[in-house]
């Protein structure tokens, strides 16, 4: 190696500084074999402790969750006492719709039953169970009424199982069920037990679920330590005696809890806890196999060899290269010192952003008195920083305040965070709201001060004051409004409803707080509100429908539902408002002016056909009175009386004929012509109320009309009135012309090329002669096909172009391939504007 010379001279100067490096390596070296080995043996000692506070803290949860279970089937079962307490017959239809919902709720239960003192089941969630005589000695006792019991494992599927003289199998190795008992005393003075029962094997799934570890099991067992349910790994079945286990010989009663090391539910070595249920006599073991956790140290173990393998050849190379560090110990000296220059001016700049902040900052010694404060404490008081250093906070807080706040520095063996909200007095001598944090500081086990921060959260505590307020008025605002309004959570329970709505639906809150929304309505029903209360959970867009409803009085009410959500404070969905609108009087008149106004329609249609049609019967036989007369005047010339009186009879045919041409403009005055009304319209209802009114001509010659309409709205400008005349006219003629058994199609689309409303009526009657397909739409012209008398006085098509004409549209005829005719409407699109009249 060649050196530099600066440092040939320091070695020469100092020899026997040499084997320094040397003997500093090899003692290093050993040093971190020893702390590696150390390391192994001390990580293998966390992971066993690891272990055991898992198996700890998942038998807490395990217990947990087993508790909860088992008081859930007790309030079931509480419920349904008081149900057959306030005289609900055990064997009815309401008490049976009660057991099956409590069934539905409780998909852990296998079943509920309601059996007497003699042990006969006189109701069920399981129908086949009904009138069984059951050995009650495998239920145990029955409690007093209103009192429960959770009893040993019954081996049996179900009630059905416990049946006296039963030939049913017996349930396989590992079936049963816990029976939870409760006493239920009637008006009549009969005792009954209901008794729930509870499947082992949810337990078992709940355990699966919340272990998650292939190395760990876990089992429930009764307090006189028989197995009820265990995990898969555990080679035991229910009812086996565990009382050799330590939780039994060991801890028990003494401790509610513990943990142990040595045998378990599986072979070998465990590392297991166990836990109490806080209410039921009931414990949750959970273990987790040493040998398992041991293999998994071993691997980290290698991991450490291979590391102290690195740390030979890194300690040699630093035993080389340490020679070099005392040539330069003078410069890392000199970067030490510029160092902690820097360190000093960090704390500064710390001390000043402490001094900045907005929080109260404070320090305490082990009695709570201040020995530090920031600049914070001077905006709060009003007194100097300096001032405060002796005193207590609690010094600062009102009389009535002042042992709360003291608490907060209390000697306590937990060494946790501590917060709470208090009062302390300002410069001002207000009152102001404080939460405050307080971290005791301890040191080689002794409490020595404490650390913390108060935050000013007045302007918080004065808001959430003002929205109770506000709630509370918006819960007044809804009890006094007129409409019926409900609150119902995401899983479609009311949660409130208002005095409208008691009186509308005729159900006092206190029955339907609770319940399920609709489960008084039909199926049919139900699966309509269900489905939008999807869409609105889903999309979160209002929803406003139509829906008809039950009145209290038993009728059937339009009712228009509106919903909406209620978000909740952390952003979730809290529960759905539904606020519902009476209509019922509003369709009733709508329908009533409908009526009418088709009757009068009806009417004046009937009148205008008649006044044309004997118009036009007394124009033919006219015709030939005056032609004659005028033959007649023609060849009695000679005879002066003669022609006198062919002259008279002229002039009254004039006459009469002009009171035909009266009859003929009243005819097209009353026909609706006139001025049309435009208005922004969907055209279906209107196609769709024509359609039903021709109905009984379809009827009459067996026709199939195929009607064909758009899903989405068929807007346009239109006078309804008039439009439906040219379409009924339209269709009337079809159907006329149409043989018997045929179909009549109608088509509405939107829209064209040009933007227009196309609605198109189809027949396969003897069509129109293409000559005539434009001269049909003059008055008083008919097709050459339909004048045998089957046509009507030709005035009809005329009148339809016109009014069509009005609304800025055309109509057109056409023959069909194959036969028939097709008439097509075309019509402006809706646009913006509203109304506005057009003259014909």
């Amino acid at each position: 190696m060649n050196l530099p010379r600066s440092d040939l001279a320091l070695a020469a100067a100092a020899p026997s500084r040499r084997w320094v490096p040397l003997v500093a390596g090899l003692a290093l070296l050993l040093a971190v074999l020893v702390a590696l080995v150390s390391l192994g043996l001390r990580e293998r000692e966390r992971d066993e402790e690891r272990a055991l506070d898992r198996s700890e803290l998942m038998a807490r949860v395990l217990a947990d969750s087993a508790t909860r279970s088992v008081e859930a089937a007790a309030l079931a079962a509480a419920t349904l006492g008081e149900l057959l307490g306030r005289g609900i017959a055990p064997e009815g239809a309401e008490m049976r719709t009660a057991l099956e919902q409590a069934l539905v709720s409780l998909p852990f239960l296998r079943g509920i039953g309601l059996v007497d003192a003699q042990g006969t089941v006189v109701g069920s969630s399981v129908p086949a169970e009904v009138g069984l005589q059951l050995r009650l000695a495998a239920l145990g006792a029955a409690p007093a009424p209103g009192q429960d019991r959770l009893g040993p494992l019954v081996p049996a599927r179900s009630l059905l199982d416990l049946e006296v003289g039963s030939a049913r199998p017996p349930a396989p190795a590992g079936v049963g069920f816990l029976p939870l008992v409760r006493g239920v005393a009637l008006r009549n003075g009969m005792r009954l037990s209901v008794v729930a029962q509870i499947n082992p094997q949810a337990f078992t799934t709940q355990q699966q679920l919340l272990l998650n570890d292939p190395n760990a099991d876990a089992a429930l067992v009764s307090y006189d330590g028989r197995l009820i349910a265990a995990t898969p790994g555990v080679q035991r079945q229910p009812g086996d005696v565990l009382t050799q286990l330590q939780p039994f010989t060991r801890f028990l009663p003494r401790l509610e809890q513990g943990r142990w090391e040595g045998e378990g539910l599986r072979n070998g070595p465990q590392l297991a806890a166990f836990r109490t249920s806080a209410s039921r006599p009931l414990l949750v073991l959970v273990e987790t196999s040493e040998d398992a956790v041991r293999a998994q140290a071993q691997g980290r173990e290698r991991g450490l060899a291979g590391a102290a393998l690195v740390a030979v050849v890194l300690i040699g190379a630093m035993s080389l290269l340490w020679w070099r560090y005392i040539l330069t110990r003078e410069a890392a000296r000199r970067e030490l010192d510029r160092a902690q220059a820097e360190v000093a001016r960090s704390e500064r700049a710390l001390s000043i952003t402490i001094k900045s902040l907005q929080e109260l900052i404070f320090r305490t010694d082990a009695q709570g008195r201040l020995s530090f404060v920031n600049e914070r404490w001077t905006a709060i008081t009003g007194l100097e920083a300096s001032s405060a250093i002796g005193t207590r906070l609690a010094d600062r807080a009102p009389e009535g305040e002042r042992a709360a706040v003291q608490a907060l520095f209390a000697d306590r063996a937990d060494g946790q965070m501590r917060r709470d909200q208090v009062l302390l007095v300002d410069v001002t001598g207000a009152e102001r709201c404080f939460e405050v944090a307080v971290m005791p500081l301890q040191q080689e086990g002794r409490l020595v001060g404490f650390a913390g921060s108060a935050v000013d959260v007045t302007a918080r505590t004065v808001a959430q004051r003002a929205l109770q307020a506000q709630l509370a008025f918006t819960r007044q605002l809804m009890e006094s409004s007129p409409l019926p309004m409900s609150v119902v959570d995401t899983q479609r329970h009311y949660l409130l409803v208002n005095r409208a709505w008691e009186e509308f639906t005729g159900r006092p809150r206190s029955e339907a707080v609770g319940q399920r929304v609709g489960s008084h309505l039909p199926q049919p029903q139900q699966a309509m509100h269900e489905d939008r209360d999807r869409q609105l959970l889903a999309t979160g867009q209002s929803q406003r429908y139509e829906a008809v409803v039950p009145h209290r009085d038993g009728t059937l009410r339009d009712v228009v539902v509106n919903k909406m959500l209620l978000p909740g404070d952390d952003g979730q969905t809290l529960g759905v408002l539904s606020v519902i609108v009476d209509v019922t009087e509003f369709r009733n008149a709508e329908r009533a002016t409908r009526e009418a106004r088709d009757a009068a329609e009806s009417s004046l249609r009937a009148k205008t056909e008649f006044i044309a049609n004997i118009s036009h019967e007394l124009r033919t036989p006219l015709q030939s009175i005056i032609g004659f007369s005028e033959l007649g005047q023609m060849r009695s010339r000679e005879q002066v009386r003669l022609a006198a009186m062919f002259q008279d009879i002229h002039g009254a045919g004039q006459r009469m004929l002009g009171l035909v041409n009266d009859l003929l403009d009243l005819a097209k005055i009353e026909s609706n012509m006139g001025t049309v009304h435009l208005e922004r319209s969907d055209l279906r209802p209107m196609v769709q109320a024509v359609a039903r009114e021709l109905e009984p001509l379809l009827l009459q010659r067996a026709l199939v009309l195929d009607l064909r309409l758009p899903a989405q709205p068929l807007l346009g400008k239109v006078d309804t009135l008039r439009l439906a005349q040219v379409l009924r006219n339209v269709l009337a003629n079809a159907i006329k012309f149409s043989p018997a058994g045929g179909r009549v199609e109608l088509l509405a689309e939107c829209c064209d090329e040009d933007d227009t409303l196309h609605i198109a009526v189809s027949d396969r009657g003897p069509g129109v002669p293409a000559a005539e397909l434009e001269s049909i739409f003059e008055p008083f012209v008919q097709s050459s096909q339909t004048k045998d008398g089957s046509g009507g006085t030709g005035l009809g098509l005329a009148i339809c172009r016109k009014i069509v004409q009005a609304h800025g549209g055309r109509i057109e005829a056409a023959n069909r391939a194959g036969g028939g005719a097709v008439f097509h409407l075309h019509l402006p699109a809706g646009g913006t504007a509203a109304t506005r009249p057009a003259p014909l």
